[in-house]
């Protein structure tokens, strides 16, 4: 069973191993980090930490029972009750729920621990399989956005009305 958990230094080495092993499949659906981000990685570990203090953005890992990264799930730009989400699944672990389970989990702990009351999250329109976990978790389209000059959807969540049952692929 994976555990979501609050970043923290001590998953810097399973998250960058998690970010190296992915490198390339996520570079198929969303932007790359780029050389210097694996270069860097101890120095932008701390940074996202300090950010963290300060309570603009919760960071999370969602790691597995032998303590191997899974997943990402990110509330960024935290203000007037509101956050973006962000996420992101390891290619071995797709087609298993765990982005989905993941996201509900997130939203959870943003209104139950964080008091935050709506989350806002996009996707490409070239990724599917995360505009499906979106709808799947309660999220409504919003609007189109461009992301990294790609077409992508916006989508919206109100944190205390239940999520609508999503039927389908």
């Amino acid at each position: 069973m994976s555990e979501l958990q609050r970043l923290d230094v001590h998953h810097a080495p399973a998250l960058l191993r998690f970010e190296q092993e992915n490198r390339a499949y996520f570079a198929r659906s969303v932007p790359d980090r780029g050389d210097d981000y694996f270069v860097e990685f101890a120095a932008r570990h701390a940074a996202l930490l300090a950010e963290q203090a300060t309570g603009h953005c919760h960071f999370h890992v969602l790691v597995d029972d032998d303590g191997t990264v899974v997943g990402r799930f990110n509330l960024v730009d935290v203000a007037d009750g509101s956050a973006e989400l962000g996420y992101r699944v390891a290619e071995r672990a797709t087609g298993r729920g765990v982005a989905q389970d993941g996201v509900r989990r997130i939203c959870e702990l943003a209104r139950d621990e964080y008091g935050l009351r709506r989350l806002v999250a996009s996707a490409a329109r070239a990724n599917p399989a995360s505009l499906a976990v979106l709808r799947r978790t309660g999220f409504t389209e919003a609007g189109e956005v461009l992301l990294s000059g790609q077409p992508g959807l916006r989508h919206v969540r109100d944190l205390h009305a239940e999520p609508a049952v999503y039927i389908g692929s």
